[in-house]
């Protein structure tokens, strides 16, 4: 199988000390012995893959395709019939399975916190468990749900039931990093909260994830969800069998398969669109100038441009709005009367997804792009964007033929 790394981010090293690798190799689950001598397929079949650490691994595909199943192994909640399960080299099914369990962060659906116990004694089990001093328990809680975004002294001393739905999920993700463990599991973790509230806990992790840069296993049956955190994707079908493992913007601009092609639907290139942001992109440039200045310079400016339209900008650099060429004088000040159009604003963060979007409800050609004071810095247009959608879809199939062929 090709290997699907992707490019190493400044901080989430393979050498980070908090992260490990983890490998499936060959492995395969059977419940039913009678049916696997049959030659029935088990719930997981052949699985290998290998995910580097510090990485995002999320495995996605239909229900009861062997997502969890797959997931459950690593920590031993579920045991593989045949193969073996490798954390940074060792076979997990010769460590002792408590050990083991402490040391791998492990997040649900519904979280599982305890409903007697505050939200610091939910986020110290593990520490607990370990038996480290209650100082150092207390401080460990404290500093993480700080890291979650739940002040300490307003969360601390609640229980789980004073929680909304998506601070008990951020609690549950604490706890999980309590004792800084290698790799965590998380079986859709999201799933059970609004949209809105999904997004933000979404983006919540992937903040976090840069700054801890752990070993992450994610099951979800969601491919926007897949394509928006994982580093790598593993794309299951009915029977546990990995039809596609690769980085998600190889998987959306080819398909390993037909079921990947369906699965990740026909929209396939405007979610590819989601993985790159305006920063990605060279910026094109317009004429430009400041209320106030010399008309007859901006207007030859303006002519010699191929675009015809020429930007004002206040004295900060920051745009005011288009200026038709038609309407340039040919003497005199520039002033913010004459402008007759203006362009949404977009930061160098912003998906080209959300870049188009914004485009085509404004019912324009072309995005000012500005800095986090508002001060001007290009443009991206319509067309930049489908160009590099089909120059990024073109690199993509020609890795992939590489790999396979």
């Amino acid at each position: 199988m090709p290997d699907p790394t992707p490019t190493p981010a400044a901080n989430a090293s393979s050498s980070t000390p908090h992260a490990a690798t983890v490998e499936f190799d060959h492995v395969t689950k059977t419940y039913d012995p009678r049916a696997a001598k049959a030659g029935a397929p088990g719930a997981v079949n052949d699985l290998s893959l290998s995910i580097p650490a510090g990485r995002i691994c999320v495995l996605v595909g239909p229900s009861g395709c062997g997502k969890t199943t797959s997931l459950k192994m690593v920590n031993r909640l579920i045991e593989p019939t045949k193969g073996r399960i490798l954390l940074d080299g060792v076979d997990v099914a010769t460590r002792d399975v408590t050990e083991l369990r402490r040391g791998i962060g492990y997040v649900i659906q519904q979280t599982g916190l305890f409903p007697h116990q505050t939200i610091e004694d939910n986020v110290a089990t593990v520490p607990r468990l370990l038996g480290w001093p209650k100082a150092r328990q207390k401080e460990r809680a404290q500093e993480l749900l700080g890291v979650v975004g739940l002040d300490p002294s307003r969360y601390a001393r609640r229980y789980p039931a004073q929680l909304s739905g998506g601070e008990r999920q951020r609690v549950g993700v604490a706890r999980a990093l309590a004792a800084d463990p290698p790799v965590m599991l998380m079986d859709e973790p999201f799933g059970a909260v609004d949209p809105i509230v999904r997004e933000r806990l979404q983006n919540e992790f992937l903040r976090l994830q840069e700054q801890l840069a752990k070993t992450i296993l994610f099951v979800t049956h969601d491919i926007d969800e897949a394509i928006k955190l994982g580093d790598v994707v593993a794309v299951f079908r009915d029977g546990g069998i990995v039809e596609q493992f690769a980085p998600p913007a190889e998987i959306l601009a080819a398909p390993a398969s037909e079921f990947v092609a369906r699965f990740v639907g026909a929209d396939r290139g405007l979610k590819r669109l989601s993985l790159t942001r305006v920063n990605d992109v060279e910026l094109g440039h317009a004429p430009t100038a400041r209320a106030g200045d010399g008309a007859a310079d901006a207007r030859e400016r303006t002519r010699r441009n191929e675009l015809p339209y020429l930007l004002l900008l206040d004295a900060e650099d920051r745009p005011i709005g288009w200026v038709d060429e038609a309407r340039l004088p040919a003497e005199g000040q520039l002033g913010d009367r004459l402008v007759s159009a203006t362009s949404p604003l977009l930061d160098r963060r912003t998906t080209l997804k959300d870049a188009l979007s914004m485009l085509l409800d404004a019912d324009v050609q072309i995005g000012v792009v500005v800095d986090r004071r508002g001060a001007y810095r290009g443009i991206i247009t319509v067309e930049q964007i489908a160009g590099f959608t089909r120059e990024t879809a073109r690199e993509a199939q020609v890795r992939a033929d590489a790999a396979t062929g």
